[in-house]
């Protein structure tokens, strides 16, 4: 009885306990019910309070139907002259909506708005991915519905504040009270920026298309509903291709939502990849830069913000150097056009600031034959030829070679196994030399040594190095590196010419990088300050004896002369300047690039198609090289020499000229610089002295070949048996047997006393 009573006394305190906790969870929710409510309550509250608050200097929604036009943005050189006023010659006509196509209507409500005609006005859903990205991401952005747009091109401003928001979410209800749906479309299509100085449908219809805006097409409409997002960036005249990429969304959507058919999506995407756009612009100075400005201004102030801030932007562009670059660009390959060239860029920096003073995209930006508004001075996928040769040159010199290593120029199949495709470049010349030292072989820009120093100092470490000097496709990521080989130095991975000429000004400094600077300073229309650049230190990506040497060695008109010849067009008389080109395969893309420590030039010639030149091209006495040369000497003229500072930590001494080592008897000698405790200690190991009898014997070792194989070693013995078959010089005995003291004409002298460089 007992344990019958304890086990009821048992259970009976379990589900007092059960239900106690039950209870207290009951008033909890209880509680929190309250919370909301009262939340809730609170929220309507504070919700008409500050639809209230915000409603009080509220423009009226009547005034869509005038709306004002909006105020001048002017674009300046450093020096004070106009390039461009986006709104000098504001063109803009209105049409009613039946005369506009309604592929270009339903085009806009696809893209922007798809449920235009369901909202009253704003978009719940869009509203919650702003407060997610508020909440998030801290931005201020995205939700807005084609009213909203209407009304914060006309009524507001595009400043990114919650309280802008709430006044565009205010008056977009009214607007929706007040105004039809159509009419609503009409104003917004008559209204919203398409870019430059076009504002409405038929202005855009004119600016692209030289026609009204009801003669539009499928492609055309879609083309203009997918500027609006950002006419900057989307623009034809930009320097890229974008408008292709959002044409392609508008399509899409229109037929997602079944306005087109897949064919007909597929067939105007395919007219727009094709499409030739007007240009009556012709008021635009340095048209390729002030794009480029604009591109940036757009992304960092906002579109609207841009086009109707009235602002006064200050850039580094130097008109008087870029009339000159762009008149030199221009004649110059009117010159080559029998060469089966149809294009040029250019571009002029500061080394120093990073400042871009000149910059010409092509030879003339309204030929739009021949797609002269593309900017190929920015654009990434131009392939360099041995132009970037300089940076694997660099980083081997970090690793300890020097500029009298010896390295063999012999033909070389670099595959890495038997079963693996050959790999056997070719020098430009044709012809391998033999025993060459790293100054020839980087002035005479020989494709083997550049091939082996890659393959020495590694693909990680060469693209690594390049993409801290400013190459920005060279990010040595996994993808790059596995879709990249020993052809990078050769040209294998597309650059641009402002990255390169971002890379050379590295040399130029000593080793600092300084990024792209175009814009000195933006203001309001009140002279208030926006934006105003800052000089910097930069940043140290390379030691200063390595900038030093590398470019001394591309000063060097020696040093190049087996392959260029003493007067090609890299020497500018009476000015110390480097420089390096470079060809691709095929004579498809042609470069100059070169420095002094105040001025970089980068100049590209060759086709926007890819097709190749004609192979008379030649780097020193054609194509980029003449280009180069000219616009350098203009820059430099009146201008006292320059030259590369040497620092201390760099040193000058005589050395063999063949070996590179300490000197020799009997053998030429000759002064190389460098970087301390880099220098030789002792005379090349080239040399032999075997039972009294000297000898040379040229040995390397294979980094590539993964099968056991030293295939260098049999490129190099093969060129001594086709070059040296009967000097016995050559063919030291298989197996030497040193003498105690060497008494040959080849013994090593003492070493010797650095002189100063």
């Amino acid at each position: 009885m007992v344990d019958y009573n304890s086990r009821r006394l048992k259970r009976f305190s379990r589900r007092k306990k059960y239900f106690g906790n039950h209870d207290s969870h009951i008033v909890l929710w209880s509680r929190l019910a309250k919370l909301l409510f009262f939340g809730f309550i609170a929220c309507i509250i504070i919700g008409v309070f500050l639809f209230y608050w915000y409603s009080r200097d509220l423009p009226q929604p009547g005034k869509l139907a005038n709306a004002p036009l909006g105020e001048s943005t002017k674009i300046y050189d450093r020096n004070g002259i106009l390039l461009y006023s986006l709104y000098q010659n504001q063109n803009r006509t209105y049409v009613k909506l039946p005369q506009i196509p309604l592929n270009l209507q339903h085009a806009t409500i696809a893209v922007e708005d798809r449920n235009f005609y369901q909202n009253q006005g704003f978009s719940l859903t869009g509203y919650l991915r702003a407060i997610r990205d508020i909440v998030l991401y801290h931005q201020i952005q995205g939700g807005s519905t084609l009213t909203q747009q209407l009304v914060k091109n006309v009524l507001l401003t595009s400043q990114q504040s919650i309280s802008r928001k709430i006044k565009e979410l205010i008056l977009a209800i009214q607007v929706d009270k007040k105004y039809s749906k159509d009419q609503i479309l009409e104003m917004y299509l008559n209204d919203v920026p398409y870019g430059g100085t076009a504002v409405g449908v038929e202005a855009g219809a004119e600016e692209y298309f030289g026609k009204n805006v009801k003669d539009l097409d499928l492609a055309q409409s879609a083309f203009l509903a997918g500027l609006p997002q950002s006419p900057s960036e989307y623009s034809p005249y930009s320097g890229n291709k974008y408008y292709i990429d959002r044409t392609a969304i508008v399509l899409q959507a229109l037929a997602d939502q079944g306005y087109i058919t897949q064919k007909q999506n597929t067939d105007a995407l395919s007219e727009i990849k094709n499409t030739q756009f007007s240009q009556n612009d012709s008021e635009i100075k340095a048209p390729h830069f002030v794009m480029y400005v604009k591109a940036l201004l757009a992304r960092d102030f906002g579109e609207q913000y841009i086009e109707n801030g009235a602002l006064k932007i200050v850039t580094t562009l130097d008109y008087s150097i870029q009339k000159q670059a762009e008149q030199i660009v221009k004649s110059q390959v009117a010159l080559l056009k029998p060469y089966h060239v149809s294009n040029g860029a250019a571009i002029v920096t500061d080394p120093k600031t990073g400042e871009i003073l000149a910059m010409v995209g092509s030879e003339d930006y309204f030929d739009t034959a021949n797609d002269g508004n593309f900017n190929v001075a920015i654009s990434t996928n131009r392939q360099p030829g041995s132009s970037l040769k300089p940076i694997v040159y660099a980083t081997a010199l970090e690793q300890g070679y020097t500029a009298s290593t010896m390295v063999m120029d012999v033909q070389t199949n670099f595959k890495p196994t038997d079963s693996d495709p050959d790999y056997i470049p070719v020098n430009y010349s044709g012809k391998f030399a033999g025993p060459m030292q790293l100054r020839f072989a980087l002035g005479n820009s020989e494709n083997i040594p550049a091939v082996k120093m890659l393959a020495r100092v590694g693909l990680k470490a060469a693209m690594q190095q390049g993409y801290n000097m400013g190459i920005s496709t060279w990010d040595p990521t996994p993808q790059n590196l596995s879709t990249v080989g020993l052809s990078l130095v050769l040209g294998g991975k597309g650059v641009s010419l402002l990255d390169e000429t971002t890379a050379y000004g590295v040399f130029a400094t000593g080793g600092i990088r300084h990024d792209p600077v175009s814009i000195l300073s933006v203001s309001d229309s009140k002279g208030n300050s926006l934006y105003q650049y800052k000089p910097n230190s930069g940043t140290r990506v390379l030691p200063d004896g390595v900038a030093f040497i590398i470019s001394h060695i591309l000063l060097d008109n020696n040093a190049r002369t087996a392959e260029f010849g003493p007067n090609s067009y890299l020497v500018i008389p009476g000015k110390t300047v480097s420089v390096k080109t470079g060809t691709t395969d095929e004579k498809r893309d042609n470069w100059a690039s070169g420095y002094t420590p105040s001025y970089v030039v980068g100049v590209w010639v060759g086709n926007n198609d890819n097709t190749p030149m004609n192979p008379i091209i030649s780097s020193g006495e054609t194509g980029a090289s003449p280009i180069w040369n000219r616009i350098m000497t203009a820059v430099l003229k009146g201008k006292p020499d320059e030259q590369p500072k040497k620092p201390d930590d760099v040193i000058a001494m005589q050395i063999d000229a063949l070996g590179g080592g300490l000197p020799v008897p009997t053998q030429p000698q000759r002064s190389e610089y460098f970087i301390k405790g880099t220098e030789p200690t002792a005379s090349s190991p080239i040399y032999k002295n075997i039972n009294g009898k000297d000898y040379l014997e040229f040995k390397e070792d294979d980094p590539v070949s993964t099968d056991g194989k030293n295939r260098w070693q049999e490129g190099i013995d093969a060129w001594i048996d086709q070059n040296h078959k009967d000097d016995p010089l050559y063919h030291p005995p298989d197996e030497p047997t040193p003498t105690p003291t060497p008494t040959g004409t080849l013994t090593p002298t003492q070493t010797p006393t650095p002189t100063p460089g």
